[in-house]
Formats: structure tokens, C-alpha cells, sequence
């Protein structure tokens, strides 16, 4: 499926999508739900449309202003609602920053 960024499918049914167990975040509480998410056929399918997902709602338009902070864009997705999960940001930034991702990338 590649739901690597894993974007809620929403109503309307216009796209695939495939059912995950995944970890929501209510009122500050943890609780495991079935959601619905975008499915792919590739990790490229998945990166366009999370990047078109971003451009398209003005809610992340100053987060994509942040091009060079890779905690102030996690924070920035954070504040406008991407994610649940309270420490989605710190996560998000040990991804970008970890040792894997520079790795991956020749640095």
C-alpha cells in the first residue's frame, strides 16, 4: 500500500485506500483505532501527493516556509494538526536529523 506518509483517505473514496491499526491520541490518551489511509502503488506515488497534500492547504503554508530547521518544520506540522500523537514533532525531527537519514542521503 505505501502509506509511508500516512494520510488519512477522508471521505469521497476518489483514491485507494487500506485500513490500519494505528495509535490515536485523544484528549491526551493513547488509544489504538482502525483508520483509513491513502494507499499507493509507490513510495513516489506517496512523497507527490504528501507534497501536494502540504501546498494545496493553506493550514501548512507557513510550515513550508521552514526550509532549513528541520525541529521548527516538524513543530510547524505539529501546531497546524498533522498528527495526533503529542510527541510527533520530537520524533519527526530524530527522523530527519538521525544518523539513517544521513546516511541515506551521502552525508
Amino acid at each position: 500500500p505505501h502509506h509511508l506518509c500516512a494520510i488519512k483517505a477522508g471521505g469521497g473514496g476518489q483514491r485507494p485506500s487500506t485500513d490500519v491499526l494505528t495509535t490515536e491520541y485523544l484528549n491526551g490518551a493513547a488509544i489504538k483505532a482502525v483508520e483509513r489511509f491513502r494507499a499507493y502503488a509507490s513510495y513516489a506515488e506517496a512523497f507527490k501527493d504528501y507534497a501536494n497534500l502540504l501546498s494545496a492547504n493553506p493550514r501548512y503554508a507557513h510550515v513550508l516556509n521552514e526550509r532549513v530547521d528541520a525541529g521548527a518544520f516538524a513543530r510547524g506540522l505539529q501546531q497546524a494538526g498533522y498528527a495526533t500523537d503529542p510527541n510527533y514533532a520530537d520524533k519527526l525531527t530524530r527522523v530527519i536529523t538521525g544518523a539513517i537519514m544521513r546516511s541515506g542521503l551521502g552525508g
